[in-house]
């Protein structure tokens, strides 16, 4: 692809190119040595080639808005990057605030805290694009509710947006950005179920969306789909398919996709799917029997939904909307880390 718009990996700047390489697998590296001299001596670096450390360096997780890709980590000390393939810009962005916390409760020697998700998204009216970090304070010990970071890129800092969400957020999920916005969900306990072993809350769900431009916190609605019980968070995930905020809700052996009408603050029901097909055909049934939701990627050609399996593979199928059937579109030889799924970045 590279090759047909007169770039190639080797015009790529070179920390890119090592967040690349630091993704692949060992007998890959190994191959790869030979492209080039350049190539040799970067993956020569003890952090790229050494195979101990494979599985802390491929724990980049990659955002994506208008062509530019923000590649950040969870789990690592090492600062972030926004690039842009097509013309090799690119700009890393130090630890947040939460990140260094992170850092601090790790060498504290802490077993449990949490790991909140990064948003990336445009402010459409000054065209400046914004990382963000939203999550609960009593989580870090903090005041308020909910802390909210944006990194601005003219000063490059850090900053506070006062006043963060009033609501606790459910922080495990990735901020899905659309149109100016990114949206989370918001975590209301209601109440503590009766008769349940070990006690299970059950929370209301509201979405929640942040203005980039105004930078300020509004609950759009309440949720129509059933409410997660504390026992399974995961059965519930957001995506964008045909440019339109959904959420998809698990409750075997069926998932439903809801779609949100922006202009009339209204969800309907997308599609309703019977995963006991996928499982005959493509999953081990342990997996696909979970109430964690099988992530709805993207939507190919208006009638074609591009869903991602729960088993250890990550195994990728196609569902046709209108026939109802599941094909399979890929199932790696062994397991993979997470899948991502992109749209082209070049007009050809």
């Amino acid at each position: 692809m590279l090759k047909q718009h007169g770039l190639s990996v080797e015009s790529l700047p070179h920390d890119v190119v090592e967040l690349i390489l630091e993704r692949l697998p060992v007998d890959s590296l190994l191959r790869l040595k030979s492209v080039s001299k350049n190539w040799k001596s970067t993956i020569s670096i003890p952090d790229v080639s050494n195979k101990d450390n494979l599985s802390v360096l491929g724990n980049h997780e990659v955002l994506i808005c208008d062509g530019l890709l923000c590649l950040y980590s969870r789990y690592e000390k090492s600062a972030s990057v926004v690039v842009n393939p097509a013309t090799r810009w690119h700009r890393s962005f130090p630890l947040s605030n939460v990140q260094h916390l992170i850092i601090e409760k790790y060498n504290k020697r802490e077993v449990a805290y949490p790991f909140p998700r990064l948003g990336f998204g445009k402010d459409k009216v000054t065209g400046t694009y914004k990382p963000v970090y939203l999550y609960n304070s009593f989580e870090f010990k903090l005041d308020n509710v909910t802390t909210c970071e944006v990194f601005d890129f003219r000063t490059n800092a850090w900053r506070y947006v006062v006043p963060s969400s009033p609501y606790r957020i459910l922080g495990h999920y990735e901020p899905v950005y659309l149109d100016g916005s990114l949206y989370y969900l918001t975590k209301e306990e209601t109440e503590v179920l009766p008769f349940s072993f070990p006690a299970e809350t059950s929370f209301e769900v509201k979405l929640l969306s942040l203005d980039l431009h105004t930078e300020t916190f509004q609950v759009i609605c309440k949720a129509p789909f059933v409410q997660p019980h504390s026992s399974d968070l995961y059965s519930i995930t957001m995506c964008i398919l045909d440019d339109r905020l959904c959420v998809s809700e698990k409750n075997w052996p069926n998932q439903e996709i809801w779609s949100f009408d922006g202009a009339n603050k209204t969800w309907t029901v997308m599609c309703f799917i019977d995963l006991t097909e996928s499982v005959s055909l493509f999953e081990e049934r342990s997996f696909a029997r979970s109430s964690i939701a099988q992530p709805s990627i993207a939507l190919v050609d208006k009638n074609k939904l591009l869903l991602r399996g729960n088993d250890y593979f990550h195994t990728l199928f196609i569902y046709d909307l209108h026939t109802k059937s599941f094909d399979l579109l890929f199932k790696p030889p062994k397991p993979v880390g997470p899948v991502y799924y992109f749209e082209s970045l070049f007009h050809v």
